[in-house]
């Protein structure tokens, strides 16, 4: 039989009313008007983190993996690093957290460009990131950090000004004795969400004040079993976020894509074509996991070129999308994740006004040109076309929009940033690379395939930086008798003025290293201008430092 849930909300407040009560059912429900703020902002941050991040193996469900599947990798796993009778609550103790700073990690996702923040207070393994009540001896608190890691998070995010507050939660968990006896009972019985689940999400609105409140896992049981509705009338109606908070569609077994707010689908949704109900893509940057995971190599995560990618196309399409991140059990955001975070932002302080507060136009992609995504903004009247890749032949075409000439304007912005790093790194205790040491080797090693000449078997020149162009170094080498002016930057203006070498018409030769020889003329009273080829960005040898090799010079 059902359990009454009347003293689940005997202790709440009652609002002040609104001009529109919603009941408790889905017709009503879904009839509420989405809040604005949450279609304009577009992007967020997802963050998966518990005590999944202790052993930081394979994936976030690695207990279900391990117990209940018995997958070949998670048992061998287990069986060789750990001690036969160890259990999966003994990694509790191990989700240390002390490292944590929430004002640390606000200033990394603020960075993103991310308008709201998504925290997972509770996965299918039951333990929450803050001192549930319904959770004795299995949360943040009470074993592990010993922290109300919810709070902090929520306070920091909050005390930013720019960022919204989102937290996730679990319906279900996976061996919860009072949810696997309602299952048993093919959900006629309601235990476990009438003194579990509900008491749960009723003390994270009225203690945190979510503006995104993230339902997962049905456990395959329906929205009735769960009192979806009554909880959302409730939320809509009478709690402390009643007008600014949005909510999901993982509200039952076929609920989603069906009832809610916005749609989610499956992970990793995006719709062929604009859908009538706004949606969210919620994905992850490391392609395989939602938790961290220590032995993921650099393949698994996806390149900025592949994150800017899919916000542009999430966004051209109508979405938001939510990018995912899985810190470590020390409480570290690590490096990888830092820097894709950090890279977006960067693109974003770029090209924002693109992407927020906009709209779908007429036409999602272009018919002619290829990964090219169109935006709009109705307050403004702009049509913003979002190139994904560079166009080779140094131009492109856009055959949707209807334009007037000189009525319409094409901003391109090229930042080139450069640098010559001498790295060192430190391998993990358990015998990796992380990383972001990888990319940043891979990185030196395609520089150097390309300009490596102008590096190994060279001497100092005569004059080592240019007294003209700032940023230009010198390199000789005596073998060949070539000099290497290596530019840190790649001029604005089209050409480059080397001021120290010695040349003569008709003998000297200029070469941009991995690509070919290049036009000069002279200058008086010395040195020479080398005029540079208008290349694409695909075009370009390298992207951090380019070298000239000059010959028959002195």
């Amino acid at each position: 039989m059902f359990l009454a849930v009347s003293f689940v909300v005997s202790f709440l407040f009652c609002g002040t009313g609104t001009a529109i009560r919603y009941e408790p059912n889905w017709k009503s429900i879904d009839s509420r008007p989405l809040p604005e703020w949450y279609d304009q902002a577009k992007f967020g941050i997802f963050i998966h983190w518990g005590v999944f991040s202790v052993p930081s193996f394979g994936s976030e469900w690695f207990w279900w993996f391990w117990e209940k599947e018995k997958m070949k990798p998670y048992v061998e796993f287990m069986q060789n690093n750990y001690p036969p009778d160890f259990k999966y609550q003994d990694f509790a103790p191990q989700f240390t957290a002390e490292f944590f700073d929430a004002k640390e990690w606000t200033d990394i996702l603020a960075s993103s460009g991310a308008k709201y923040v998504v925290l997972t207070t509770k996965h299918h393994e039951g333990f929450t990131l803050w001192g549930s009540k319904n959770s004795w001896n299995w949360n943040a608190v009470d074993v592990g950090p010993k922290r109300d890691l919810v709070d902090e998070v929520v306070t920091a995010v909050r005390a930013n000004g720019d960022l919204r507050v989102g937290l996730y939660h679990s319906l279900f968990e996976w061996f919860n004795p009072l949810y696997k006896a309602d299952a048993a009972n093919v959900f006629t019985t309601n235990y476990f969400p009438t003194m579990k689940t509900l008491p749960e999400l009723y003390e994270l609105i009225l203690k945190y004040k979510p503006e995104v409140l993230w339902s997962d896992g049905d456990g395959d049981a329906p929205d009735t079993y769960w009192n979806s509705t009554g909880f959302l009338a409730w939320l809509y109606n009478d709690s402390p976020v009643r007008d600014t908070v949005v909510t999901n569609d993982r509200w039952g077994y076929g609920s989603i894509c069906t009832h809610g707010g916005f749609y989610t689908g499956i992970d990793r949704y995006i719709p062929e074509h604009p859908i009538k109900h706004k949606w969210e893509n919620c994905m992850t940057i490391d392609i395989r996991s939602w938790g961290y995971r220590r032995n993921a190599p650099l393949s698994d995560y996806l390149s900025i070129e592949q994150l800017v990618a899919i916000l542009v196309k999430t966004v051209s399409l109508g979405g938001n999308l939510l990018m995912n991140i899985g810190p470590t059990h020390d409480g570290r955001i690590a490096p990888i994740f830092e820097e894709r975070l950090r890279q977006m932002g960067m693109w974003l302080k770029v090209n924002g006004e693109a992407i927020y507060n906009t709209t779908t136009w007429r036409a999602q992609n272009d018919t002619i040109t290829p990964n090219l995504w169109y935006t709009f903004k109705p307050q403004g009247k702009s049509i913003f076309a979002i190139l994904v890749e560079w166009p080779v032949n140094g131009s492109v075409i856009l055959s949707e929009p209807v334009v007037t000439q000189g009525h319409t304007q094409i901003l391109v912005k090229t930042v080139s940033l450069g640098g010559n790093l001498l790295m060192n790194i430190g391998p993990t205790h358990d015998g990796r690379i992380a990383p972001i040491f990888e990319e940043r080797l891979r990185q030196m090693g395609m520089w150097l395939k390309v300009n490596g000449e102008a590096i190994y078997n060279t001497t100092t020149w005569r004059a080592q930086n240019d007294t003209i162009t700032p940023n230009l170094w010198y390199t000789f080498k005596p073998q060949g008798k070539s000099i290497f002016a290596i530019l840190l930057e790649w001029p604005v203006n089209g050409s480059v003025i080397l001021s120290e070498p010695v040349v003569t018409q008709g003998h000297t030769q200029v070469e941009l290293l991995g690509y070919r020889d290049l036009q000069w003329e002279p200058l008086k009273p010395s040195g020479l201008r080398v005029l540079l080829p208008q290349l694409s960005f695909r075009q370009i040898p390298c992207q951090w430092a380019w070298a000239l090799k000059l010959t028959g010079a002195s």
